[in-house]
C-alpha cells in the first residue's frame, strides 16, 4: 500500500513538472519565433545577379502566396520544436544517467542534425521576395521528416526506460503471481507424490491376493513349519525386517542369501501384520530360501507385550487427537502433508525400538528396511567394535544439513537443554544393534520417555528418526559410508561409483523401485534381484 502511495504522489508530481515544462516550452518558441522574424525583416542580402533575379524572382505579394512558403513555416517549426525536446530529454538523459554515454550521445547527435538542417543556407524562410527551388525544398522536407522519425522513436524507447516506478511495480505483481503458482503447484506436487508413492500399486494388490488365495485352496500344504532352533541362536547373523511389503520383503532377503559368502549362517527374522501373514508366509514357502539361509515369519500381534499400556505410541495411535489430525481436512494441516503418511499408523514403523524385547536370547541384530537391496556379504559388520555403544550407522550430515536441528524443536526448553542442534544426524535403514548395550543403557525406557512428552507433538512432528536420535544421542558409533548408500528414492545425483562400492543402497523417499515412478537409472539394481520365476509375479504384471 505504501508503495503505491509513493508511486501515485511521484506520478502527481511528475504530472505538475510536465505541466510546467510545456508552459516553458511553449514561451521559450514563442519567443524564439518573434526573435526569428525580427532578424528576417533587417537582414541585408549581397548584390544577385539581374538576369537571374529577372528570371526567379517573384514579388512580395506573390511570396506572400506561395504555398510552398506555409509548407517551409510548418517545417521549420517542427524541426524547432523537435530540436527542442530533443534537448529536454538529453538534459534528463544526463540527469538520470540511464544508459549513460550511449543514450546521452544519441539525443546530442540527433539535436546537431536538427540545428545542422536550421542552418544550411538559403533554406531558412525568409521574407525577402526571394524564390524557393523546388528540388532543395523536398531534400530539407526529405532529411526533416527522416530526423523527425528518428527523434520520435528514440523519444519512445526513451519513456519506457523512466517509466521506473511502473515497471518495478509489474515486476512486483509478476512475481508474486508466480511465487502464488509456485506454492500451489508444490502442494500439489507433495499431495501428488504421496499418492502415488503410498497407495497400494494394483500389482502389489495382486501378488497378496493371489497368495492368499493359494493359502485357502491348498491349506495342508502351508501348515506352520517346525520351530527352527536357529532362530535363537546368537552365533548366527540375525536381521530384523519389518514389513507389509511380500515382493519388497524378498528382495531384500534374496539379495542379502546372493551375495553371503556362508549363508547357512544368516537368520531372517520378518514381522508383518496380520492382513499380510498368510501372504508372506505362502511366499517363502513356495519359493524357500537357497543355499540353507533361514527365516521366521511372525504379525506383531504375536508379541504380546506390545499393547498400549506399555507402549505410548499405540496408546498416541488410538486418540483422538491423532485421528482427527489425520483423517480431518483442516486447512491448517495441509502444510504437513508430508507427515499424513499412513506408515506413521502403523506399529511396523515402530517395531525397531523394541528389538531387545522381541528377540531377548541376541546379542547383536543388523535392522534393514524393505527398500535396500544388499550388495555384498555384510558379515564384517558384527565384527566392528561399537566401543560400548548401541547403534552403529551411517551419518548424513553435511555442511548444515541433516543435523539435529532440522529433526527436533528447539524452541522447546528441554530439547534445548538436552541436545546439540549441531550434532551430525544418522540413517535408518541399515543399522547394527549391540542388544546387549541396549539392555544396560534403557535405551527403550529412554524412547518411551520422549515419546510420552511428544503426544502434543510439540518436540518433534511425527516418524521415527526424530526420537531415534534422541534415544541413541552419544550412543552411536559412525560408520563407514560405504556401507550404507542412501537417496536412491529421491535424488537422481547418487553416482554409479559410490552405488558400487557400498554394501547396501538404500531407495529412502517416495521413488520405491518397485512403483511406476521409480528412477529409471536405479531401478535395475532392485529388479535383478526379484524371483522372476515366481509364478505370481509374473501373473501380475510388475512390469518389471
Amino acid at each position: 500500500m505504501a508503495v503505491a502511495l509513493r508511486g501515485g504522489r511521484d506520478g502527481l508530481r511528475s504530472f505538475f513538472t510536465y505541466r510546467i515544462f510545456i508552459s516553458a516550452l511553449f514561451s521559450f518558441l514563442f519567443l524564439a519565433t518573434f526573435s526569428v522574424f525580427l532578424n528576417s525583416s533587417h537582414h541585408h542580402h549581397p548584390p544577385q545577379d539581374h538576369t537571374l533575379t529577372s528570371s526567379v524572382g517573384r514579388t512580395f505579394l506573390a511570396l506572400q502566396s506561395d504555398p510552398l512558403k506555409t509548407r517551409l513555416d510548418l517545417i521549420h517549426k517542427q524541426a524547432t520544436d523537435h530540436l527542442t525536446l530533443v534537448n529536454a530529454y538529453a538534459a534528463y538523459a544526463r540527469k538520470l544517467k540511464l544508459d549513460a554515454s550511449k543514450q546521452l550521445k544519441l539525443f546530442e547527435d540527433l539535436a546537431i542534425n536538427f540545428s545542422d538542417l536550421q542552418s544550411k543556407p538559403g533554406l531558412k524562410p525568409e521574407n525577402n521576395g526571394n524564390a524557393l527551388e523546388e528540388d532543395a525544398f523536398r531534400v530539407l522536407e526529405k532529411d526533416v521528416k527522416d530526423k523527425v522519425k528518428t527523434a520520435r522513436m528514440m523519444i519512445v524507447e526513451s519513456k519506457e526506460s523512466y517509466d521506473t516506478q511502473l515497471k518495478i511495480q509489474k515486476l512486483k505483481d509478476t512475481i508474486f503471481a508466480v511465487q502464488e503458482q509456485l506454492a500451489k503447484a508444490k502442494k500439489n506436487g507433495a499431495v501428488a507424490s504421496l499418492i502415488s508413492a503410498k497407495s497400494v500399486p494394483k500389482s502389489l494388490n495382486c501378488l497378496a491376493m493371489r497368495l492368499v488365495g493359494e493359502r485357502i485352496n491348498n491349506p495342508d500344504k502351508y501348515k506352520d513349519a517346525p520351530f527352527d532352533s536357529a532362530v535363537e541362536d546368537p552365533s548366527l547373523y540375525h536381521y530384523a525386517v519389518f514389513s507389509d511389503n511380500v515382493i519388497a520383503v524378498s528382495v531384500v532377503v534374496r539379495s542379502v542369501v546372493m551375495n553371503a559368502e556362508e549363508p547357512w549362517k544368516h537368520v531372517f527374522h520378518v514381522v508383518t501384520d496380520r492382513m499380510n501373514l498368510a501372504a508372506m508366509k505362502v511366499w517363502f514357502k513356495m519359493r524357500p530360501l537357497d543355499r540353507g539361509a533361514h527365516i521366521e515369519i511372525k504379525s506383531v500381534e504375536e508379541f504380546k507385550f506390545l499393547n498400549s499400556s506399555y507402549a505410548p505410541v499405540l496408546k498416541q495411535l488410538e486418540s483422538a487427537k491423532l485421528h482427527k489430525f489425520y483423517f480431518e481436512n483442516q486447512a491448517e494441516n495441509a502444510t504437513n502433508i508430508k507427515f499424513k503418511n499412513p506408515k506413521y499408523l502403523s506399529m511396523l514403523n515402530h517395531l525397531r525400538f523394541y528389538l531387545p524385547e522381541m528377540y531377548p536370547k541376541l546379542n547383536k541384530i543388523l535392522f534393514l528396511d524393505d527398500d535396500v537391496v544388499v550388495q555384498k556379504d555384510v558379515t564384517g559388520l558384527w565384527k566392528i567394535n561399537l566401543d560400548g555403544k548401541v547403534n552403529g550407522a551411517v551419518e548424513t550430515c553435511f555442511g548444515s544439513f541433516h543435523r539435529y536441528g532440522q529433526y527436533l524443536n528447539f524452541t522447546h526448553p528441554l530439547i534445548k537443554e538436552r541436545f546439540n542442534p549441531s550434532a551430525c544426524a544418522w540413517a535408518f535403514g541399515m543399522n547394527i544393534f549391540d542388544l546387549n548395550a541396549w539392555r544396560r543403557e534403557k535405551c527403550t525406557d529412554q524412547y518411551h520417555y520422549w515419546q510420552n512428552l511428544n503426544e502434543d507433538r510439540s518436540l518433534w512432528e511425527l516418524g521415527t528418526l526424530p526420537p531415534g536420535l534422541m534415544t541413541f544421542y552419544s550412543k552411536t558409533k559412525s560408520l563407514d559410508k560405504s556401507w550404507h548408500v542412501l537417496g536412491l528414492g529421491y535424488n537422481p545425483g547418487v553416482s554409479m561409483d559410490e552405488i558400487k562400492k557400498a554394501a547396501v543402497i538404500h531407495y529412502n523417499g517416495n521413488m520405491k523401485p518397485w512403483l511406476d515412478i521409480a528412477m529409471n537409472q536405479y531401478k535395475s539394481l532392485w529388479t535383478k534381484y526379484v524371483d522372476n520365476e515366481m509364478e505370481f509375479v509374473q501373473m501380475c504384471n510388475f512390469g518389471l
